[in-house]
């Protein structure tokens, strides 16, 4: 008896300290190999604990990373609705437009079966994105707006900023957990947003042409 006690002792810290390190935000296998090897232990109840908090765990072994997310209710659900523990973010337009098209270059990128680590320069996001923004005869202005969205986004945790070494440029790893909260159907949403936002675009520079 007393032999098992610390066994289950150890058992139960370990689940406590995954739970806590989940509702913190997103374990990576590559970050700390002890920790994720803990949480594949113990997934199942993992699973079985935040389902108390209206939580649900997302792990996808393959990428390397694990995340808490709020538990789809169905419509019939006649239980009770608990408040939300994970709060939604909402997005400004050009911080979606950028999500959307890293997931995409992401895609591009897996497709291509290179490097699992996809690596874009600083340059290279801007002149992915210029396109779709208003035309600015400042470049030093729309570099740092530009900026501005890519300190969100790794705020947000889809990208990671790296040390440049002498001479290199800034660049920034786009993270797979992406992959995750970029689905088709959001994609599929976010084009017809798009599709607005561009004929606005082009009728305003019509009328501005016109005068």
């Amino acid at each position: 008896m007393s032999e098992q006690e610390p066994e289950n002792a150890l058992a139960t810290n370990d689940l406590s300290a995954l739970v806590i390190y989940l509702l913190k935000g997103v374990i990576y296998q590559e970050a700390d190999a002890s920790l994720w090897h803990a949480l594949l232990k113990l997934q199942a109840r993992v699973r079985d604990y935040v389902t108390v908090l209206g939580l649900e765990l997302a792990l996808d072994e393959a990428e390397g990373y694990a995340f808490l997310r709020a538990r789809q209710e169905s419509e019939d659900d006649a239980a009770p609705k608990l408040p939300r523990l994970v709060a939604r973010r909402p997005l400004s337009f050009p911080v979606s437009l950028l999500l959307a098209l890293l997931r995409e270059k992401l895609a591009e990128f897996d497709a291509s079966g290179g490097d699992t680590r996809l690596v874009l320069s600083r340059d290279e996001i801007v002149e992915l994105v210029r396109v779709f923004l208003p035309e600015s005869s400042n470049e030093a202005r729309l570099i740092d707006q530009i900026e501005t969205h890519l300190n969100k986004i790794v705020e947000l945790g889809f990208l990671r900023k790296l040390k440049p070494g002498a001479g290199q440029m800034v660049a920034f790893e786009v993270r797979r957990i992406l992959k995750a909260f970029v689905d088709a159907q959001w994609l599929a949403d976010f084009d017809a947003r798009l599709a607005a936002y561009q004929a606005q675009l082009g009728a305003s520079s019509e009328g501005t042409a016109d005068e």
